[in-house]
């Protein structure tokens, strides 16, 4: 295993080198027949099956490297996925997708704005809004399925195309978000490089130049604040994080980093060094499938229904990021490796930053009988990546802390998508306003993330959690799902309470929403191995931790219900399949629903002592404000892994302090000035 490129390959699952994706294209163009006009979408690292990997780790075993490649060729109009061997240079399968939309390219986008900005019909209906249609811009949004009109192909290969105007040539391109043009909706075929129609369903504002603001967020365009000193993070020793290729060890933590064209960042073998022993707690975590669903009723926004994984891949929009601003302090950045329409090798330098930072208080105690304190600092490990889907920004984080708990959190910035109401009309309910006959339409942001869990060992089971009060009287509790059934309570003074706890058997049982009235959370345990200080099955217990998680919006039968059935629940379990990795489906784009998720679930397999994956929803629902625009400030939305009999004492009491890592009175004389009265 190996590449003679400046990125080495030195373990089955580091990302393809720029030479693997050369040699994989090289190998098809060989044995297959493919048009000039055939686009890759993309050429990126088959993983090998968890038997395999397994034998490689345990046994040795060679893994054979692999590409995936697809395809769209535009000439047949036909999408092809192949799996390539880079070790025995041949094409091991090679399949015609005849009902697949693979998600949109890079190339696409430009060809839409190019294709929609010279239609004639489009300038005029920008003219009737008061705008000059050589400063408009146009985005292509993926077309869904129910919501194409009846007179167009579903089988064409289709792009919604919505636009907005700058209010002259000096502004940059982000400043029209200020003006959309609502009511223009133009069709495309992405394989023709042509408009299909162009539907205007009616002006609402006649002259969306002179009658809208301009709200500006660049530097260059705002009076800025002048009471902000520098806040400096220093490392003079370097970080605490050792790299061996792309595997991070840090603070008994050891975990595996890659990077694919849909999902952006992977994590793998996550595992937690105890007592000289490395246990592993995650497999492979990720965000598989993102979709942020619209609200409004309003013609020009009810079918709006992105899946930015699915449709556009959160990976080949991925940030090059900036140092000093993105992440602060000491800080390692891996490059993502991906391949362009040509199926050329291309880089997005600095795509992923890993740095440490300070988070506060880890524990503390003062013990007021001897007069003295223990305290130490919570540091904590980041692993991020922030993607940019059109007007939205997303970024995601991995955390890791020294109390043995993991974190993942998503943040939402960037600039809502706006509509227009009549001069003069305000809006609230389906939309609330930004700014005067301006609005922003409520909607919900679906961030799926699968966690292939092993605790401890590969076959794991699920319990839910939830507090129960107890009846006053004898009786006592419901000795069915409580921890000792057999033991008698009475509640004489009515303030019992207990842990409930119901173990999921299969997958139609393992499904649940949010509860925090209950307190509900879910433990995954190992219930072959016990945790020798308490005779409990060792584990983590997963909850929500940040964000308001709500219900999915969507009524039973909607189109949104169709395609995104996975967010009618917040948390589901799967017994582990190779190939069940997008909850939404391999194909989702212009797909009519019915794959992925729920589909798998209705197998009704078992998750009790099995190696099992679970799937967790965070569903933030969005209600605009003006102080959201025009660029939103950064939204949190997080779930928290923690620790539950899977450790003796808290993991992290060996945390030396700050006086022991390093001199706290000469950094406070040499790096800061005290505040204090002048007594002279």
């Amino acid at each position: 295993m190996g590449s003679n490129s400046s990125y080495p390959v030195d373990h089955p699952l580091d990302p393809l080198a720029p030479d693997e994706i050369d040699a994989a294209r090289q190998i098809l163009d060989t044995e297959e027949e493919l048009s000039e006009q055939t686009r890759y979408v993309e050429i990126t690292l088959k993983e090998p099956s968890k038997a395999a990997m397994r034998a490689y780790e345990n046994e040795g075993e060679p893994v054979d490297r692999r590409a995936k490649i697809v395809v769209r060729d535009k000439v047949e109009r036909e999408t092809y996925e192949g799996i390539i061997s880079l070790d025995d240079e041949t094409v091991r399968r090679w399949d015609n997708l005849p009902n697949a939309q693979p998600r949109m390219i890079g190339e696409e986008f430009v060809e839409v704005e190019a294709v929609v900005t010279s239609n004639e019909q489009f300038r005029e209906a920008v003219r009737k809004r008061g705008a000059d249609p050589d400063l408009a811009i146009v985005t292509a949004w993926s077309a869904g399925y129910d919501f194409v009109p009846e007179d167009i192909d579903r089988d064409r290969r289709l792009a919604h195309g919505v636009s907005w105007v700058k209010a002259s040539e000096d502004e940059q391109g982000a400043n029209a978000y200020n003006r959309p043009l609502s009511g223009i909706h133009a069709w495309v075929d992405l394989d023709e490089k042509e408009v299909v129609k162009i539907v205007d369903t009616g002006v609402t504002n006649p002259d969306v130049v002179n009658n809208l603001e301009t709200y500006h967020y660049r530097e260059e365009n705002r009076d800025l604040r002048e009471d902000l000193t520098p806040y400096n993070v220093v490392q003079p020793e370097g970080p605490s994080w050792e790299l061996d290729g792309r595997e991070i060890s840090w603070q008994n933590w050891q975990l595996r980093v890659g990077f694919n064209h849909r999902e952006g960042l992977v994590l793998y073998d996550i595992e937690y060094e105890d007592d000289g022993e490395r246990r592993s707690i995650i497999n492979r975590a990720s965000f598989p499938e993102v979709a942020t669903p619209y609200n409004d009723p309003d013609p020009d926004h009810y079918w709006k229904t992105p899946f930015d994984v699915g449709e556009y891949g959160l990976g080949r929009l991925a940030n090059s990021l900036t140092e000093g601003c993105d992440c602060l302090g000491y800080m390692h950045y891996f490059d993502a490796i991906l391949n362009g329409p040509d199926g050329e090798p291309s880089v997005i330098e600095n795509a992923i930053c890993l740095h440490e930072e300070d988070y506060g208080l880890l524990w503390k105690h003062h013990d007021w009988r001897v007069g003295d304190d223990e305290v130490r600092r919570n540091r904590r490990l980041v692993v991020s990546f922030i993607s940019t889907i059109g007007n939205y920004d997303f970024a995601f984080y991995w955390y890791f802390y020294q109390d043995g708990s993991i974190e993942a959190q998503v943040r939402l910035t960037g600039c809502n998508a706006t509509g227009l109401t009549p001069p003069g009309e305000t809006e609230s309910g389906y939309a609330e306003m930004v700014g005067p006959d301006h609005k922003s339409m409520i909607h919900q942001h679906v961030f799926t993330c699968r966690l292939d869990v092993e605790m401890d060992g590969l076959e794991n089971s699920v319990r839910q959690v939830e507090l129960e009060p107890v009846p006053y009287g004898p009786e006592g509790y419901d000795t069915e799902p409580h921890q000792e059934p057999d033991r008698g309570h009475s509640n004489r003074y009515g303030n019992a309470a207990y842990a409930k706890r119901e173990k999921f058997e299969s997958e139609s049982e393992a499904q649940a929403l949010t509860n925090p009235h209950k307190g509900r959370y879910w433990e995954i345990v190992n219930e072959n191995k016990t945790n020798e200080a308490t005779g409990q099955p060792v584990g983590y217990r997963l909850r929500q931790k940040n964000g308001n998680n709500t219900a999915f919006a969507a009524q039973p039968g909607s189109s949104d219900t169709k395609r995104l059935g996975l967010a009618d629940k917040h948390f589901w379990v799967t017994q582990y399949d190779d190939d069940e990795l997008f909850p939404a489906g391999e194909y989702p784009n212009q797909s009519p629903g019915g794959e992925g998720l729920p589909a798998w679930s209705q197998q009704d397999r078992s998750v009790d002592n099995e190696d099992i994956v679970v799937w967790y929803n965070l569903n933030q629902t969005h209600v605009c404000a003006p102080e959201d625009w025009p660029v939103l400030p950064a939204k949190m939305m997080s779930l928290k892994l923690e620790p539950v009999n899977f450790f003796e004492e808290n993991p992290a009491i060996d945390v030396p302090p700050e006086h022991a890592i390093k001199d706290v009175e000469r950094w406070k004389t040499e790096n800061q000035e005290s505040f204090r009265e002048d007594d002279e």
